[in-house]
Order: structure tokens, then sequence, then C-alpha cells
């Protein structure tokens, strides 16, 4: 039997495409339209978006049988979120090292003393599968509960075989035991472990002689994605890793320009990479590399903000043309948090983006920037029923307005209303 779902006297219906208007990004200035229905109804049917329309118009739903109704008066409904760049699979934290920064130290100099990701890597090694995957799913069940309905994680804290492909399982694990829509990437190029120190060389070639064959051969990631920066992987590591990627049916995207601007960035745009992340520091002639591209660039604001280093210039690239996806970054060294309303908040007031901005960024775009935006990121029929109910708010400008407030009143994910 057919469910069906019936939310009825929405305030105001966020982010609605109607047939043949359907977008698998948007960039420019059509980042800052955005539809909107006022007094509004939605259709689910099993997992989909069956309809919507105007309370006035609903009559053509009248006759459905077995019907949930959800009452919104007064409230808003929207796309759930979708969040495509997270490290949210690691072992315990890295509190000290934020105590050490406030100290004094600088993240460069944590990580040169065997902190930042070489201190997660060796946590994680000696952490069981399933102790991994119960810490993972406590974060998992907060991005839910925060509006999260989509993720893309990365592995990365492993750095050798055994730890990647175990990091790879329990993303898996995340994937069949929750309602997110999840998406894997291998990072196993996030830095040099410590057995290879000296000899970077190595590890490239036990990434691509090993740890790729070995995770293609067991289906496990969807990306490959690699820490193009200073003191990690050149732009020459780059291309080799994310081509050894490609060529085992993995997509590209990368982490690029987070603290120097090495002219990593030709490498995706050769590559024809999904997104190219981070980009804090960025020369106005990168931009123009980017014009006219399919590969979308994500911005990580919540990482400026914890770190303290740069804000990528969001207002600059989408005014020269670019589309550009907002996601989280949520990770233990860099960004302990998963909050997307948090992420659109920085972005309207650091990166001088608009409201209509941060929803295209965090809904549609970041659907693309994960190869989802055909089933997710916006209201369309067809489209998967992954959605927010806030609670009563006066317009959806008031997400990103009222930072660190709680106004999401219930998820929908696959048609399900789930616990939050």
């Amino acid at each position: 039997m057919e469910k069906r779902i019936l939310i009825k006297n929405i305030k105001e219906l966020v982010l609605v495409e109607y047939p043949g208007e359907e977008k698998q990004m948007v960039s420019g200035t059509d980042m800052n339209q955005l539809s909107v229905i006022s007094n509004a109804w939605l259709a689910i049917e099993d997992d989909q978006i069956a309809g919507f329309g105007t309370m006035s118009d609903w009559e053509g739903i009248q006759d459905w049988t077995n019907l949930e109704v959800v009452d919104a008066e007064g409230k808003t409904v929207l796309p759930a979120f979708c969040d495509s760049h997270t490290h949210i699979v690691y072992y315990g934290n890295r509190e000290n090292e934020w105590v050490s920064r406030l100290n004094g130290k600088s993240y460069e100099e944590i990580a040169n003393e065997g902190g930042g990701i070489i201190n997660s890597a060796l946590k994680l090694r000696e952490a069981s599968e399933e102790e991994l995957f119960e810490q993972a799913m406590v974060r998992a069940n907060e991005i839910m509960a925060q509006g999260t309905g989509a993720v893309e994680i990365k592995s990365g804290y492993g750095l050798n075989l055994e730890s990647e492909l175990k990091m790879l399982r329990v993303i898996r694990r995340i994937k069949e035991e929750t309602p997110l829509t999840v998406k894997s990437t291998l990072l196993a190029a996030h830095a040099v472990p410590p057995e290879f120190k000296g000899n970077k060389e190595g590890y490239v070639k036990h990434i691509i002689e090993e740890i790729i064959p070995a995770v293609s051969q067991e289906g496990l990631a969807d990306f490959i994605d690699v820490f193009c920066e200073k003191g990690y992987f050149d732009n020459h590591d780059t291309q080799r890793i994310l081509e050894a990627g490609q060529q085992a049916g993995l997509k590209a995207k990368y982490h690029v320009n987070q603290f120097t601007i090495s002219g990593g960035l030709e490498v995706g745009v050769k590559l024809n990479a999904l997104s190219v992340d981070h980009l804090e520091v960025l020369a106005p002639d990168e931009i123009d590399l980017l014009k006219n591209k399919d590969t979308i660039a994500t911005l990580l604001p919540s990482c400026s903000f914890f770190l303290e280093i740069p804000y990528s210039p969001a207002r600059e690239m989408i005014d020269a043309g670019l589309p550009v996806a907002l996601a989280t970054d949520y990770n233990p060294g860099s960004t302990p948090s998963g909050k997307i309303p948090f992420v659109m908040s920085l972005a309207c007031i650091k990166m001088k983006m608009k409201v209509n901005e941060v929803y295209n960024a965090a809904c549609l775009n970041g659907a693309y920037a994960m190869d989802l935006s055909k089933e997710l990121g916006s209201i369309a029929v067809g489209k998967k029923a992954n959605l927010l109910v806030t609670k009563e708010i006066p317009s959806y400008s008031f997400i990103p307005y009222s930072f660190g407030g709680d106004h999401i009143d219930e998820v929908i994910l696959n048609g399900e209303r789930i616990s939050t």
C-alpha cells in the first residue's frame, strides 16, 4: 500500500522548481533567485514529492486514502540540506589541540609536532570498526536533527590500506542504517603517515597501486579526494592520484587553496573535477579559470571561523558568475560542528552572501557537489521527499539571521517522518 502524506497550510514553501524548470545547479545572479509559494501544500507519495501548490488549488488530492496530514500552520517547509564535504568518521576528538591554539600555537605548528591529521589517524588505527561506527552514528544522528538529509563523508584518518578500508566500511554502514543519503569519498591522500615519513613518493604509489584498487574492488567509494596543499600533496601528486581514481571509476573532488595558492586549481579544472573545496585563498585569475565549467566551488566558512583563517571570496566569485556550494567540513581538527544553518549565517555575515544565495548553495548546489541534484536539493515533483518543517518563524530568512537557534520542528527523509 502506498504511503501518502499531505503537508498543508505551509506558510512558505521554499526553493520550488516547477516541471520543466528543474536545474542541476545555479550560478552567478541566478543564485539570488528563489521560488517561494505562500499558503502552500505539499504532497508526498512513498519516498517522492508528488505535488505542491497553493491551498486554494489542492483539491486534486482530496480523494487520497490512507492520508497522513501534517498541519504546518505558521511554518516553513524547505529541502533538507545537502552537506557535500564532511569527515564525520573519526575516533575521539582533538580538543587538546584547540586549547593549544588558544595558548598561541598555530595549526601548522601543531601538525608538525605530531598533531593534526596524524593525531586522528593514530587514534583511529587503534579503534575497532564497531567503536568507530558507534561514534560516527552519534554525529550522523546529530546532523540529521539539524536538518541535513544528504551528506558526503570522507575517509582520510586511516592513511593505510587496512584503516582506510575500515573507515569506508563504516561509511557504508551509515548509509545502510540511517535514512541519510550518503556519498563516500576516498581521501587516503590526506597526509603522509609516519611509516612513510620522508618518502611521500612511496605513499603516493601505495595509494595508487594498493589502496585505490582495493577500494574499487569492494565498491566502497563514489569519489576520490586529495589534500592539495603545501606540506601535504603537490599538484603533480594530486593529478596522479585523481587520475588513478578516475580510472577506477571514482569522480574527482578535492581540497585546494586552503592556506596557499599553488596552481592546484588548474589540476581540477583540467580533470573536470566535480568540485574544488575550501578556496579560502583565491587569486583573481583563478576565479576566471572556474568560469563556465562543470566544476563547482564548495566553500567551508565554519573552518575559517574555527581556525581564524581568511574566508573564501564568495561575493567576488558569485559576482563573476560562478556557482558556489556551502558545506560544513565537519571534522575533529578544524570544524567540530555539522550545523548547516550556522554555516549559512557565516556565509551571509563573513562572505557577504545573500539569503537566497545561501539557501541555493546549501541545498541545490550542495546536491550538485555530490552528483545528486537530479534527486535532491529542491522542491520538485519526482524528487526524493527530503524536507524540513520549521517551527513557527517569521520567514525563511530567520534561520540564517537567528544564528545558533534551533528552528527545525521536523525532518522528513525518504518520505518518512523521523524522530530527531
